[in-house]
């Protein structure tokens, strides 16, 4: 079966031909060798798989409460300013708590009508058969992923059944409902809680199913969990960090003890910062099978790493626009051109677009002006040391420049200060270390460090089997004119055309051995994967999502995903095309 998604397709063929990753998708590597060889921790057809745990279930409560504290004091604060008459607070306060949900909803609902609607005028069968060796049907993913249902005793996927009048009103009935709950819960900016609560639900459908609906079921939440991070993500850099600088540059301007509610709502905002990034990084690891997830005690550590290198950060910033208001409004438009230029070069490969890519830097370049944020494949570490150097400078000017404005000999307040930003910098610098030797999921920095692939016991090499068949590229270099009309001199003169296919005279004559197809269906995405730490194509474009959920529902056993391979020795050695 083949579905199309921008160019790419993706094909569910009965048997592994070559090393397939598990039900979380892979492209190559040591968790495909891990799988054919049926190692524990591998994820294939009839294989135990990834399960859903109590402390997850924990782990998503902990994160709806931090979402309501962040949002609930923010409100609170806000309308304490109007009662007070601080209009101008008042007024600042309430746009970073509405503007950036105005924004997230949009994009969650936007999210939200591609999965549930039907494109209208899509003619013909959803499903139709081609020839081919398998027996597969050609799926496009325009097509909606309702049509795709399991016959009673049938492994195949057929057409969806004709419906009744009863039926068909009953399912437009509910259609209706799920559309109107949607609007209704947008409208209300509670479009994260809902994801939240939708990724709980399916993690405990997970473990309380049997085995094929546990891995469906496990499916789904990691793309509703994929999903919830992303939009948590953004949340919180355009209303938590902005919201964290104004009350704490106005509690620095005030002077004195600081108020309880400010207090309370630049505390909820620091810690929606730190959990949202752990949190994110934890969901991208788990998503990913040639990664090793990311523990619970290496996520609290990164929660403790974040909250107090953004709390120095920050209160480095209140200290600064305190006094010099205008300066600090350019400082921030200088960092955050010179951070988007540096993601920028690094070549980042997030999205499937062009635009979308430009976007993502530019919401790269917004984390980077309060905290780290690991884009680029390979070890971070000079490039991470490179820009907690750029911080500290930074830090140590910010504060500089505010005490000079103080009275040294009789303002200890101001000592108190700069002794807490430094201290706590310090300890997010620990944390980190503390992160990196010893909870990293890739063992100690310093000492000797497990292979990247997630399999401790694979005794075969990273990279694809000497047995695995890589088919060749699907597509060909387009020939230009002056190309075309050589060759056609060369044929007019009597010059022999070579094939456009030749076998290297270095391959051994006798075909390479094959494994038996009895492990389950593959689906074969015709992309490169992408490299960490980029979500993979299938939690990024919906279409091509759409058409995996499909195909695994429909199918008795949990298929697995093989991502096209780029470079591939054998397949460089085994086909060489001149045109």
């Amino acid at each position: 079966m083949a579905a199309k998604s921008d160019g790419a397709a993706a094909s569910a063929g009965p048997g592994p031909e070559g090393v397939a990753g598990g039900a979380r998708g892979s492209a190559g590597g040591c968790g495909e060798a891990a799988a054919a060889a049926g190692l524990p921790g591998s994820v294939g057809a009839g294989g135990p798989g990834p399960r859903y745990e109590l402390r997850d279930c924990c782990w998503v409560l902990c994160a709806l409460l931090v979402f309501f504290s962040d949002g609930a004091t923010d409100l609170w604060l806000a309308a304490s300013y109007y009662l007070q008459g601080q209009h101008t607070c008042f007024s600042l306060t309430l746009l970073f708590v509405l503007l950036p949900s105005l924004v997230v909803q949009l994009l969650s609902f936007r999210w939200f009508v591609y999965d549930y609607s039907d494109p209208a005028g899509s003619p013909g069968p959803a499903v139709s058969t081609k020839d081919s060796v398998a027996g597969g049907a050609a799926i496009s993913t325009k097509d909606s992923a309702g049509a795709f249902r399991t016959k009673e005793g049938s492994p195949e996927p057929g057409p969806q059944p004709a419906h009744s009048s009863a039926s068909a009103y009953r399912r437009r009935c509910c259609r209706l409902c799920i559309w109107l709950l949607q609007t209704l819960v947008h409208l209300l900016q509670l479009g994260q809680v809902w994801r939240y609560l939708r990724a709980l639900y399916l993690g405990l459908q997970s473990r309380w199913r049997g085995e094929r609906l546990r891995r469906h079921f496990y499916w789904r939440m990691l793309f509703e969990s994929a999903d919830v991070s992303m939009l948590r993500l953004l949340e919180t850099f355009l209303r938590s960090a902005p919201q964290l600088v104004l009350q704490l540059s106005l509690l620095v301007h005030r002077g004195g003890a600081p108020d309880l509610l400010p207090a309370l709502s630049t505390s909820a905002s620091l810690v929606s910062l730190a959990w949202t990034l752990a949190s994110y990084q934890k969901v991208l690891r788990d998503s990913r099978d040639d990664k090793r997830p990311l523990s619970y005690k290496g996520a609290v550590a990164q929660v403790l790493w974040h909250l107090f290198t953004i709390a120095a950060r920050s209160l480095a910033f209140a200290l600064f626009a305190s006094v010099y208001k205008l300066y600090f409004g350019i400082f921030i438009v200088a960092h955050w051109c010179v951070m988007t230029f540096w993601v920028i070069q690094g070549e980042t490969d997030f999205c499937m677009s062009k635009w979308e890519e430009i976007i993502y830097n530019m919401v790269v370049g917004i984390i980077y002006i309060f905290c780290w944020f690991n884009v680029k494949e390979g070890r971070s570490r000079r490039r991470m040391t490179l820009y907690h150097c750029i911080v500290l400078l930074e830090n140590a000017a910010l504060t500089g420049f505010w005490y000079s404005n103080r009275n040294f000999s009789t303002d200890f307040y101001s000592l108190i200060m700069v002794c807490v930003v430094a201290s706590s910098f310090a300890l997010g610098i620990f944390f980190m270390c503390v992160y990196y030797c010893l909870l990293h999921p890739n063992g100690p920095m310093l000492g000797p460090q497990a292979p990247g692939c997630i399999f401790r016991k694979a005794s075969e090499p990273c990279g694809p089997p000497a047995d695995a068949i890589t088919s060749p590229p699907r597509s060909l270099p387009r020939t230009t004119g002056a190309e075309r009309d050589g060759a056609s001199a060369g044929e007019r003169a009597g010059t022999p055309t070579p094939p456009v296919f030749q076998v290297r005279p270095g391959l051994p004559p006798t075909p390479v051995a094959r494994t038996s197809r009895t492990e389950g269906p593959v689906i074969r995405i015709d992309l490169p994967r992408k490299k960490y730490p980029a979500w993979d194509a299938h939690f990024i474009d919906r279409r091509l999502r759409k058409t995996i959920l499909a195909l695994e529902y429909s199918s008795p056993a949990t298929p697995r995903l093989q991502y096209r391979s780029v470079g591939t020795t054998q397949e460089l050695l085994e086909y060489e095309t001149t045109v």
